[in-house]
């Protein structure tokens, strides 16, 4: 492992030592804005999954686009998380040196810290948090497209993730259920705009439609809608709980269907 201040792997782990991580992200929502960070649908062994999925993949888009500081004396970096305090303050998060015996990375996590805080007074600029992308018109659905929905591959992919009692159903039947909801979701965006959320994923843009295969005010799946510039694509459906963890990397999502 490279002991170099300035590389930046992909993973966290690999940035830096994290010890009692549960710990710290307990920390991170006490100061953090108040902010649901726990599953609905999903069994997780880790406190605040979502909030644990957010640091380590806003991490990761931070080491694209290399924005980490590093002070002068190359003892401390920092970087934004992304996230406010209750008050609207940044929160970013510190490290420093890990001076422990034959250490594994270079780094060793500090604390969270606000952008008011004394600590962060060791750089000379502070960087700014992730950016994901550069054309506003990729967060919303335009409903004048063609989707092009894999229906097959949707199903034979991803049954495990239906709701239990859609998952003995016949393909035939299945296949009908799903149509029904597409078609559904689609005349819901044509009406409102916000019902399509984006996520980041692999470096694009993607939509996120729900998909009513039972209620109609209630999603038990999220359909992931690919744009490929005359048209969207539909190959895949996310459970509502792995939706949102894509979604909360960009920003909160809007309640309207997608509950964590």
């Amino acid at each position: 492992m490279s002991q170099d201040p300035y590389y930046l792997p992909a993973a966290l782990y690999d940035f830096s030592l994290i010890p009692r991580f549960d710990e710290c992200i307990e920390d991170l929502a006490e100061i953090a804005e108040p902010e649901d960070w726990d599953y609905k649908n999903t069994i997780s062994d880790k406190p605040k999954p979502i909030l644990r999925n957010y640091i380590n993949y806003t991490y990761k888009r931070i080491a694209e686009e290399k924005k980490v500081a590093v002070s002068e004396d190359e003892q401390y970096a920092c970087w934004n998380t992304g996230l406010i305090t209750f008050n609207h303050e940044p929160i970013f998060i510190l490290f420093e040196r890990n001076k422990l015996d034959n250490p594994r990375t270079y780094w060793h996590f500090c604390k969270f810290v606000r952008k008011g805080q004394w600590e962060l007074n060791k750089f000379s600029s502070l960087p700014e948090m992730a950016h994901y992308f550069d054309d506003p018109s990729c967060l919303v659905y335009n409903t004048r497209r063609e989707l092009r929905s894999n229906i097959e591959h949707i199903i034979e992919d991803n049954r495990d993730r239906f709701p239990s009692e859609f998952q003995n159903k016949s393909n035939y039947s299945l296949q009908n259920s799903l149509q029904g909801a597409i078609y559904s979701a689609l005349e819901r965006v044509k009406r409102n705009y916000k019902t399509a959320i984006p996520q980041y994923y692999n470096g694009n843009i993607q939509l996120l439609l729900p998909l009513c295969l039972d209620e109609p005010t209630k999603a038990d799946l999220a359909l992931v809608i690919e744009n490929y510039n005359d048209f969207y694509r539909a190959s895949t459906c996310l459970t509502l709980d792995m939706a949102y963890n894509n979604a909360r990397q960009i920003t909160r999502p809007d309640r309207e269907w997608l509950q964590p």
